[in-house]
């Protein structure tokens, strides 16, 4: 029995030595570097928190904070009333079910790249071109060179592409509810609103606190979208926190500037998930 614990804690140490290596060591550099105003090659002085302080002072940062809260708020919002819905239709009874379900989910299956290019000519292209042979002048303009709207872009896109994943969760979660508890609640004259709102969502609130966290943490990330649809512009308008960090740290010379920065985002991000949890986990006890 001991040779047998012994074998599976030497089968671990690979794994976790590869761990630190590309994870934590990278992290603990990351955050030594904060400190410093490296640029990412040559020589590096120790500067303390200056770093951090100046993050706060950085027009430019806050705005790609406030762009990053508006697009992940508006998108875990809508990506999960989506779901959610589509979870529920594809739960009835309707036919060809199975590849209903197979169809919504293609879209988790594409690469965020591929889909940003095709959204990119969908929004600079095709949308433009069939406004105007149908005469609609309100899409008839790119949003993505838009300062105002192309951030409404990037949530479509994002949306759409998300939305897959959600929605298998929600079905998961909607195969634990009992039929029976469906059929007593007909039985009692509950309408299906009523049956929805004390019934169902009660007994997929866990799922539900899953998507939440899930999609939120996820779009305060984003990345990809940005660069596959509008590089961060036009100006500043779409970018987010991860693209400034790239660009700040990897090509603008700011590595230990946008070392604080990601320091930063990652207490931010770690901050609103464990909020998140609790509340949502109490509003789970309360229903």
């Amino acid at each position: 029995m001991k040779s047998r614990q012994r074998a599976f804690l030497l089968m671990t140490i690979p794994a976790v030595i590869l761990f630190f290596i590309f994870h934590t060591f990278p992290l603990l550099q990351g955050i030594f570097y904060s400190f410093t105003n490296w640029r990412g090659y040559g020589d590096w002085d120790f500067i303390g928190l200056s770093n951090y302080v100046n993050v706060f002072k950085d027009m430019r940062a806050l705005n790609a904070y406030g762009f990053t809260f508006q697009f992940a708020i508006v998108s875990t919002v809508l990506v999960n009333i989506f779901s959610l819905l589509i979870a529920l239709g594809l739960n009835a009874n309707i036919k060809f079910q199975k590849t209903l379900r197979a169809v919504y989910f293609l879209p988790n299956i594409l690469s965020i790249l591929i889909v940003g290019f095709i959204f990119q000519f969908i929004f600079t292209i095709f949308l433009p071109q069939f406004s105007d042979a149908l005469g609609i002048q309100a899409l008839a303009t790119n949003i993505l060179g838009s300062p105002d709207y192309a951030w409404v872009g990037v949530v479509i896109m994002a949306v759409w592409q998300a939305t897959a994943f959600n929605t298998i969760l929600y079905l998961a979660g909607l195969q634990t509810v009992p039929e029976d508890v469906y059929e007593a609640a007909a039985i009692d004259g509950a309408s299906p609103w009523k049956r929805f709102w004390k019934i169902t969502f009660p007994l997929i609130a866990p799922f539900f606190t899953i998507n939440m966290v899930l999609a939120l943490k996820t779009f305060l990330m984003v990345f990809d979208h940005i660069i596959a649809l509008t590089g961060g512009g036009p100006g500043y308008a779409t970018e987010s926190i991860s693209v400034l960090i790239y660009r700040g740290g990897f090509e603008g010379g700011q590595f230990g500037y946008q070392s604080a920065n990601a320091v930063i985002y990652f207490i931010v991000i770690v901050a609103l998930s464990i909020i998140q949890l609790r509340f949502l986990q109490k509003r789970e006890v309360q229903q």
